[in-house]
């Protein structure tokens, strides 16, 4: 292991420790010794929650660094085991934060502030294991697509083609206009031989003769002009980069120190994997050594110590024990350090309760609730933190951190190879289970034997209860779903739904590529009663947070607040659709295309409409995660059907979607997305229904123009020059979108201008006619989008809070983007 590889693994160690004693911090604040008064100051008990998500994300971003980097096998382990525990817990704050605010999108400058962090600081992560983890699955994929691709490619070329004729009004034209083209360009040549021969005959007679000094004055003076020129514009470049107004060309392309950082943290991915290979070949080999050396004694062990309990309560109670039941732990239960006596009165106990289970009377249940009522009076009023499913496992594995790896000392382990003997410990207790097993089914056996021997009266008793409790276990089955394809293989429904188009590859786009930046007045404008628009950014994190973070992980999707479905609402061009695809590349998602238009015309009549859902959701589940795309999801959902669509039968999936809906569950990582532009069609109620979070997604403000015009200039092979005045060139597209954005830079910087780029830079002027030509989203458009917003549940709360906060006075005046009304242009 060289110098540089051990010095990055003591830092990512490093990174590791630093994120456990903030872990410690924050555990001591959230499991104090005693429970936090409830807090009745709403915007007090925000600030708190705020304080804690802002800390735990950047916890979050560390461990997920460590992990990425780390290429010590059980390190990895206990990593990420932290990590997925701490990804749950930034979500249950997140959802405390909606909850608590009513709204989606929250403003936390003071915090940022407080903290010395920068908004950058806030980004959620995207976890590379999500990927990494999954490449062989996802390259089978890939090879799944291809194939089945090239099929219908053959399929398509090998069908019978059609011959069109042309007639011959339209054969004539097409002769004149080819006939016209050449004629028009041959007498431009002609033209363009008699232009350039005047000239130099016009030149030619002009000039009059001169001296040879003068010629050499004359050269000087141009010459002298150029090179005073050149030499005052690279000092005003270097006094620009001296002031740090300017960037430094160097800076612009990677320097030898991060070409080098990117080699040796993909070496380091390298070496995960060979690490990992001779940690799973240890397992094997620690394994069958501690069942062949440790296995014989501890089995002699256990049945020595479970005959002495047998002993130890014959002569305590007068009569032999009966038998710990498997459910209940079998002999671990003799093995926990208590009594004779007192492992005999709780067995009894279990008993006793076993046989009281009897439904309650109303005299009961009326008692329970006059005492439910007090109790609920003399509670403290206020708020209080909900629950946590993740506080407990993040005290248990911070615990498991202190013990073992905090003051472990591995000095000579250089190359964080894997240690045998924290997997002999590990597996020793893995085995002894196992061995147990074997050990109480023969002291079972021996006991009964035991008994007939001495007790004849209790054993008849003893099989009888245990009779008993064998019928218990028989009860009614639950009825299980009909599988209508239980005949066909995973990958016969996989190559259907792809053929049917409902199954199609995502679009390599990921979430960084939704471009924008932070929303530097939302906290202002918040304070002045009016509710701002959320920026790009702002987006970008709550998709990461809704969507991406749960579908990346199973332990984060089974135990965080379960989120089935999102509608994204905004103008044309928002992005939405890439959103979706983006969702799908973080994550390795399948994406179905459930949009109205897809799906018109397939799998027809009632039965098609079963088969159609059974197979998506059934190749869904088990491809898991998985993506549903419903676009135009308003038409699902339409008051009324257009006559020109009444064909389509858009409202085809209403009634059965939301039934399957209702059988995802917390270990189905399946995500329905809807996407719409047109939201006030729809049927308001049935929407905000079947969808659990509503996105509203506006248009790009001013610093995300801005950054995005220098994105996507620089992406299209443009360069980016004094000339080019990006803050007027944002400032003018003010109502554009995205999608308007891309069109007008791919439509300016052809071929032929980048290649004009030495000696005509690009400037501002030259966007402005293309985006002439384009239709702006006007400001009436999103007013009357974050209008429709404020009937949604969540909106008619925020609002009901406003105006409860003002005194009942009007709701907060709609502002963003400078709270001002832009005209149509």
């Amino acid at each position: 292991m060289s110098k540089t590889q051990f010095v990055s693994s003591s830092t990512y160690n490093k990174l590791w420790f630093e994120a456990h004693e903030e872990l410690s911090c924050l555990l001591a604040q959230e499991l104090p010794e005693e429970p936090l008064r409830p807090e009745r100051d709403r915007v007090v008990f925000f600030q708190r929650l705020a304080t804690l998500y802002v800390r735990y994300v950047q916890i979050f971003r560390q461990l997920e660094e460590a992990y990425d980097q780390s290429v010590h096998p059980q390190k990895r382990r206990v990593i990420r085991q932290v990590l997925d525990s701490v990804m749950g817990r930034v979500l249950e704050l997140k959802n405390e934060m909606v909850e608590k605010e009513f709204s989606e999108y929250h403003y936390m400058d003071d915090i940022i502030q407080d903290l010395k962090l920068t908004p950058e600081d806030l980004e959620i992560p995207i976890p590379r294991y999500f990927i990494c983890e999954r490449n062989e699955v996802l390259q089978d994929r890939e090879r799944m697509f291809a194939a089945i691709l090239n099929q219908m490619d053959v399929t398509e070329k090998t069908g019978p083609q059609v011959m069109r004729m042309l007639t011959l009004e339209r054969a004539i034209k097409v002769i004149q206009v080819a006939e016209r083209a050449r004629q028009g360009r041959l007498r431009a040549k002609f033209m363009r031989e008699i232009h350039r021969d005047s000239e130099r005959q016009k030149k030619a007679d002009e000039q009059e003769a001169v001296t040879t000094d003068q010629a050499a004055v004359c050269i000087q003076k141009v010459w002298r002009g150029f090179m005073q020129r050149k030499m005052t514009k690279r000092l005003r470049e270097e006094e620009m980069i001296f002031l740090g107004m300017a960037m430094d060309p160097k800076l612009s392309y990677p320097s030898q120190n991060e070409l080098a950082t990117q080699n040796n943290k993909a070496n380091r991915r390298t070496r995960q994997d060979e690490h990992e290979d001779d940690y799973q070949k240890s397992i094997g080999s620690v394994i069958y050594q501690l069942r062949e050396v440790e296995g014989p004694e501890m089995k002699e062990t256990m049945k020595d110590q479970i005959r002495q309990w047998f002993i130890e309560c014959r002569d305590a109670t007068g009569s032999f024990p009966d038998y710990p039941e498997e459910e209940d732990g079998g002999s671990a239960l003799i093995f926990a350090e208590k009594t004779p006596e007192e492992l005999a009165e709780e067995l009894a106990a279990k008993e006793e309760e076993d046989a009281n289970k009897k439904p309650k009377g109303k005299e009961e249940i009326k008692e329970k609730g006059k005492k439910g009522k007090i109790e609920d009076e003399e509670e403290e009023p206020g708020l209080k933190m909900l629950p946590s499913a993740y506080l407990a496992d993040l005290e248990k594995e911070h615990k498991t951190f202190s013990e073992v790896w905090q003051n472990r000392n591995e000095s000579k382990n250089f190359s964080q190879r894997h240690e045998l003997e924290l997997i002999k410990e590990e597996k020793r207790k893995e085995i002894e289970v196992e061995i147990r097993k074997q050990v109480d089914e023969l002291m079972r056996q021996e006991l009964a034997n035991w008994k007939l021997a001495v007790d004849k009266e209790k054993s008849g008793k003893v099989k009888g209860a245990a009779k008993k409790k064998k019928a218990s276990k028989s009860g009614k089955k639950k009825k299980k779903d009909k599988d209508l394809t239980a005949d066909r293989t995973t990958e016969s429904l996989f190559e259907e739904l792809v053929e049917q188009e409902l199954l199609k590859k995502a679009d390599n786009v990921k979430l960084k590529d939704y471009l924008g930046d932070y929303s530097y007045l939302g906290t202002t404008l918040r304070q002045s009663d009016i509710e701002p628009m959320p920026s790009l950014s702002d987006v970008r994190q709550v998709v990461a947070l809704y969507a991406v973070l749960p579908l990346g992980s199973q332990a984060v999707h089974e135990k965080a607040p379960l989120v089935k479905t999102i509608l994204l609402v905004g103008p044309s061009g928002v992005g939405k659709k890439m959103l979706v695809h983006a969702i799908c590349q973080e994550t390795g998602a399948n994406l179905f295309d459930f949009s109205p238009l897809n799906v018109a015309g397939k799998y027809p009549g009632k039965s098609g409409l079963q088969m159609m859902l059974h197979l998506v959701f059934k190749v869904a589940r088990l491809m898991q995660p998985s993506v549903i795309w419903i676009g135009d999801a308003e038409k699902m959902f339409y008051k009324k059907v257009p006559k020109d669509e009444k064909e389509l039968d858009p409202k085809r999936l209403k009634k059965d979607l939301p039934k399957i809906l209702k059988s995802i569950k917390g270990e189905d990582r399946v995500l329905i997305v809807g996407t719409t532009n047109d939201p006030h069609s729809a049927d308001l109620k049935s929407l905000c229904k079947f969808y659990n979070k509503i996105i509203l997604i506006p248009r790009p403000d001013y610093a995300s123009r801005y950054v995005m015009w220098k994105e996507l200039i620089q992406k299209n092979g443009g360069e980016i020059t004094r000339d080019l005045d990006l803050s007027s060139l944002a400032k003018i597209s003010d109502g554009y979108t995205q999608g308007h954005m891309v069109q007008v830079v791919r439509s300016i910087l052809t071929k032929r201008r980048i290649q004009q780029f030495p000696k005509r830079p690009l400037i501002a002027s030259e966007f402005v006619p293309p985006l002439a030509r384009i239709d702006p989203v006007f400001q009436e458009e999103e007013e009357a989008l974050k209008n429709w917003y404020a009937k949604t549940p969540l909106g008619r709360k925020r609002i009901k809070a406003a105006s409860g906060k003002e005194g009942d006075e009007e709701p907060p005046k709609t502002g963003g983007k400078g709270g001002k009304k832009k005209g149509k242009k």
